[in-house]
């Protein structure tokens, strides 16, 4: 039996004083539009605020997340702490959909007994969040793409930017109409906006906090590159998850007659690395299948067998223990429905 665990180490970009000034800034300007809102009885003012304040709660949670992932392996947590990325981001969904619910309880009561509010003041006031959620924002638009918790960051200060500009809209419109029913319906545009914004966020979040497979990996792809590797007669026990919302794992067994040689296996860590962006490469091989790993009957719904795949050209001097009946050829899950995302 031969394993390799390959792992890559790039230290992710700190993005600690992008925390830190969008923390402050966003933290102000939570006290002057609550301040605002309630002179100028606008729910939408106060209902950005109240948003505003879960956004701060959520840069403190993708913070500390990041600093917990920092911290080394111990004996009791050997892949670190690096999972803590991946609850902030589900925290940080879960505070959405908090605020879109206090939200949306406050403007249908509104709905039903609409208040003078004053425009003018709603205008200013979230012209000057549109300035801060958008400074904000592109703090971290650099890392939105490689890391689902500097994207959760980046998605509710880019949402925060636009919602505060519909706010200034309403705010004209209430100043010339006097129409302030205007104020909880868009109050509750703002709910949706947000449910719209952080709706891929859960799903994901949720998704790799359950161990799935991350989104940007083709599961279908990996095992058919570990199954067309030289050698390889079949694949089982592939699972790959996400260690962290910047790291992906992967562990395999691959059954090869003569071995895995140390270049063998290190050559696939590389491939795997590059291709597939799968930092931590666990593959063990197998000379012979004892084990019957490779029959699909005796995965027993319990992922034995999956996902798992025999090599496409089957080799004509089969070991006996792999060869029963040759079914380990016909099956070892040779077909499996790949769910890359919720």
């Amino acid at each position: 039996m031969s394993h390799d665990h390959h792992a890559h180490s790039h230290p992710p970009t700190d993005f600690s004083r992008a925390f830190a000034i969008g923390i402050v800034l966003n933290l102000l300007f939570v006290v002057i539009e609550a301040g605002y809102g309630i002179v100028s009885n606008s729910l939408a003012l106060i209902a950005d605020a109240g948003h505003n304040l879960s956004d701060v709660m959520t840069l403190l949670l993708a913070w500390g997340a990041m600093a917990l992932a920092s911290r080394s392996a111990t004996a009791k947590h050997t892949f670190g702490f690096k999972k803590g990325t991946i609850l902030a981001s589900l925290g940080s969904a879960l505070l959405l959909c908090v605020a879109i619910g206090i939200i949306i309880w406050e403007a249908v009561g509104r709905l039903r007994s609409p208040v003078p509010v004053s425009g003018g003041t709603i205008m200013v006031v979230a012209a000057i969040g549109v300035a801060i959620n958008t400074a904000t924002a592109l703090l971290f638009m650099s890392g939105r793409k490689n890391d689902l918790n500097i994207k959760g960051a980046f998605l509710h200060m880019a949402a925060d930017a636009g919602i505060s500009a519909g706010v200034v809209v309403s705010g004209i419109a209430i100043a010339q109409t006097g129409w302030n029913i205007i104020d909880p319906i868009l109050s509750i545009v703002i709910a949706a906006v947000i449910l719209a914004a952080g709706w891929g966020l859960l799903k994901e979040s949720l998704h790799l906090s359950m161990a799935g497979v991350p989104g940007q990996i083709d599961a279908n792809a990996v095992l058919e590159y570990l199954a067309g590797l030289p050698g390889v007669q079949c694949v089982h026990d592939l699972h790959i998850w996400a260690a962290s919302t910047t790291e992906n794992v992967l562990t395999a067994h691959l059954l090869r007659p003569d071995g895995g040689s140390d270049e063998f296996l290190h050559e696939t860590a590389e491939y795997l690395y590059h291709h597939f962006n799968i930092h931590h490469a666990t593959i063990q091989v197998e000379q012979s299948d004892f084990a019957d790993a490779c029959q699909d009957e005796n995965h027993n719904g319990q992922g034995r067998c999956w996902p798992g795949r025999p090599s496409a050209n089957i080799p004509e001097d089969i070991p006996e223990a792999v060869s029963r009946d040759n079914h380990a050829y016909r099956s070892c899950c040779s077909t499996f429905p790949v769910q890359s995302s919720l």
